[in-house]
């Protein structure tokens, strides 16, 4: 269970205690996968058997304190001196009050700790076949939707990277005097992302209260609620020289979450001021070098021929230029070509040719593609 400093959208998660059967050999526990589990990714913890209390911060342990033992009748025996070694063991639990958020990068810390929590505990729901009907519904959607040859353990990621990403997003698009909760965080999701939004309405919803995790998903709602977002957006883009927070902090929080993934999928963002180098690079190249006087928002085209089934040749038109990125990950690239030709029209007073422009001769021409 998680131990607050209060209750109600105000409290602050402190940290959190695993309780045992009275009697309960806390070395084997100690040793077992899940005490591992949370060790790893619980900051402020203790495990206790009612008579014994072992407190571990950062997944060390910080101290033990025992308040009576079983003697070899069965009876409880006190510890001399255990009421007051235990008092200040609890006293010094309470006390480690979480370290305000203010940089990106304990922020993703934070985040990927209490998302594995649940990750893990959806993969032993479905282990053990104690999910909910709710989230074997989702999972089966995701394979109808989505990937029909998803397994349980690749759904359990996806899910709990959409949950903590999707209040990520949410948080910072809050704006009011109201505190930030998990209720409702699904109307502050951009309506840019339509997908995301109406699966986080669905996943958050009451029904959530239902299922096992949803005590860490408080946990990370409290978390986001009180960092200091303002302080990380403004350190996030100074450090990165990126423009949108919600797109690239994926990067940040992926290398905390699972360093392993982030390699794998390839999740390394390009600056933005080397993106509009590159792009700016190529109009001039284009225009230099190639007689294509207007660059990427050139108009020329070329004309080939196809040979058909049946061994007859067809003749094919197609724009000369052609923008292809073959691994557009959030779309930086196709962006920034697409603000670059968008300047070209504003600097030249065709402003008003715009919209004509973009329908019938550039987006033909822009193609992007992303595992």
């Amino acid at each position: 269970m998680s131990v607050a400093d209060g209750s109600g959208p105000g409290a602050v998660t402190i940290g959190y205690v695993e309780c045992k059967d009275i009697g309960t050999h806390l070395d084997e526990v100690e040793q077992s996968e899940q005490l591992t589990r949370y060790r790893d990714n619980l900051d402020n913890l203790v495990l206790t058997d009612y008579l014994e209390f072992r407190w571990y911060v950062e997944g060390e342990e910080r101290g033990r304190a025992r308040l009576a033992h079983v003697d070899a009748q069965g009876k409880l025996v006190a510890e001399t001196g255990g009421a007051t070694r235990v008092e200040d063991l609890l006293t010094a639990f309470l006390s480690a009050a979480p370290e305000p958020i203010r940089s990106p990068a304990e922020l993703a810390r934070r985040m990927a700790r209490l998302t594995r929590m649940i990750r893990d505990i959806i993969v032993q729901a479905f282990d053990r076949e104690q999910h909910t009907d709710t989230l074997h519904g989702l999972f089966e959607a995701f394979r109808q939707t989505l990937l029909p040859q998803i397994e349980p353990g690749e759904f359990a990621d996806m899910y709990a990277q959409t949950l903590a990403y999707g209040l990520f997003a949410a948080r910072v698009n809050h704006r009011g005097p109201r505190p930030f909760e998990r209720i409702g965080a699904a109307a502050e999701i951009p309506k840019t992302n339509p997908f995301l939004r109406k699966l986080f309405h669905t996943i958050t919803g009451p029904d959530l209260d239902d299922e096992p995790y949803a005590g860490f998903v408080d946990d990370l709602t409290r978390l986001l609620a009180h960092a200091d977002i303002g302080a990380i957006l403004a350190d996030f883009g100074a450090q990165t020289r990126r423009d949108d927070p919600i797109v690239h902090f994926y990067e940040t929080f992926l290398a905390a979450y699972d360093p392993k993934l982030r390699e794998m999928r390839g999740v390394y963002y390009t600056p933005e001021p080397v993106v509009s180098y590159i792009v700016r690079s190529v109009d001039w190249i284009l225009r230099e070098h190639f007689d294509l006087p207007d660059g990427l928002a050139d108009r020329a085209t070329v004309t080939y021929e196809v040979e058909q089934p049946d061994g007859t040749r067809e003749q094919r038109t197609s724009p000369r230029v052609l923008i292809l990125d073959p691994a557009c990950g959030t779309g930086t690239f196709l962006y920034h070509v697409i603000d670059h030709i968008r300047r070209q029209f504003v600097q030249s007073n065709n402003a008003g040719m715009w919209p004509g422009f973009v329908r019938e001769q550039l987006l033909p021409r822009l193609f992007g593609f992303e595992l």
